[in-house]
């Protein structure tokens, strides 16, 4: 089977902000870079579609013909918790340290650690492997298309935040 994985636009956030499950909004953008990604995605033939819940993935599924996409919360953003919307330099003495320090087992405060955010996904690959389909899309964001390149062995946990795809990137794996 091979899964098609696309990150959404750009988001009108300021830089440094932690959003992670937050439901913020695209940039102005949107309508260039989301035609971009449908070029990419022209002529490609998906047995299903799935996006995460969030309007910043449905939005761009929708603008690439696939308003019947499936949602799942399990293909949601790393929860940052308490940490959601707060600018990562003004997190100093809540943990975060012990965060960077440790991303993958140390969960945010009130929220999950990429471990968590790992078997999530896990769950939902796992489950599209009962199905029988040939080609999946799946649009979702920046630490779920890292997460489905470390289910699939492309990439180590030590070059994860390395293979963060930019806004609008896809990632195809296959098992």
């Amino acid at each position: 089977m091979k899964i098609t994985l696309i990150r959404h636009t750009s988001v009108d956030v300021p830089q440094g902000v932690c959003y992670g499950q937050t439901d913020v909004p695209l940039r102005d953008t949107f309508e260039q870079e989301a035609a971009i990604v449908a070029e990419k995605l022209r002529g490609v033939c998906f047995d299903k579609v799935f996006t995460s819940p969030l309007s910043r993935a449905v939005r761009l599924a929708e603008y690439c013909g696939y308003g019947d996409a499936v949602r799942d919360e399990r293909l949601m953003e790393l929860n940052f918790g308490l940490w959601e919307m707060q600018p990562f330099e003004e997190l100093k003495g809540s943990g975060i340290d012990g965060w960077f320090g440790d991303y993958f087992n140390v969960p945010a405060p009130e929220g999950e650690s990429f471990k968590m955010q790992l078997k999530r996904l896990a769950g939902f690959i796992d489950e599209l492997k009962s199905c029988n389909f040939d080609h999946v899309g799946v649009f979702a964001h920046g630490g779920i298309l890292t997460c489905a390149q470390l289910y699939s062995g492309d990439i180590g946990l030590e070059e994860a935040f390395s293979y963060l795809p930019p806004y609008g990137g896809i990632v195809t794996i296959r098992l």
